[in-house]
């Protein structure tokens, strides 16, 4: 692409291609695909992009993205205050909102315990937490983080800091996945199916 450097094309490419997941080649595909598009279409999209940075905030209360001091499920007075989901990320939480019929609040952490990576506890959102907590009606936490080491230390460093307080504190269910040949599932996978096992 030497004979169109430096033109719109390519700093299109080049920016894309900065994205997470997306090489130059889907870069480049994808500004063809938009060069193709009416002016309107990829003026609405450059739009959209640029609210992203001067509309979009988080969440005074659950850090969850925003286009304003509250969320839409904060400000919901139908959703249940007395569960509050714990999630790592707002990628998280909308997953959860997608597939699940959960109908209590969410706390986004903001990242994980992982010293590893130069994450420490006070890097995490749990002073709101904290302070939800203790002026809510909370009755139940849920802890919702990913069952890798980081999301096990997280988990234990959070159930730790809550025990404290008058309420539940829960954790996903871990396991074999429906549909899965023993013989085929991993130790991990196993250890916890047993150790979560449940009455019938």
């Amino acid at each position: 692409m030497s004979g169109i450097q430096n033109t719109p094309f390519q700093n299109a490419v080049r920016e894309l291609a900065r994205l997470p997941g997306i090489g130059i080649r889907t870069a480049e595909r994808l500004v063809f695909h938009l060069v193709k598009q009416p002016q309107s279409s990829t003026e609405r999209l450059a739009e959209s992009v640029r609210a992203l940075g001067s509309e979009v905030q988080y969440c005074l209360t659950c850090h969850n993205l925003s286009g304003d001091n509250l969320c839409n499920i904060c400000s919901n007075p139908k959703r249940s205050e007395a569960q509050i989901l714990i999630v790592e990320m707002p990628q998280d939480l909308f997953r959860f909102e997608e597939h699940c019929d959960y109908q209590g609040r969410y706390h986004v952490l903001g990242g994980r315990y992982a010293p590893l990576e130069g994450l420490f506890p006070e890097d995490l959102n749990l002073d709101t937490l904290i302070r939800r907590i203790k002026h809510g009606n909370v009755h139940e936490v849920i802890l919702a983080l990913s069952p890798t080491t980081e999301g096990e230390a997280t988990c234990e460093w959070l159930r730790r800091e809550l025990q404290t307080f008058p309420l539940i504190i829960t954790r996903l269910a871990t396991g074999l996945p429906q549909g899965t040949e023993i013989e085929f599932s991993g130790r991990r996978a196993l250890r916890d199916a047993l150790a979560f096992r449940r009455a019938l």
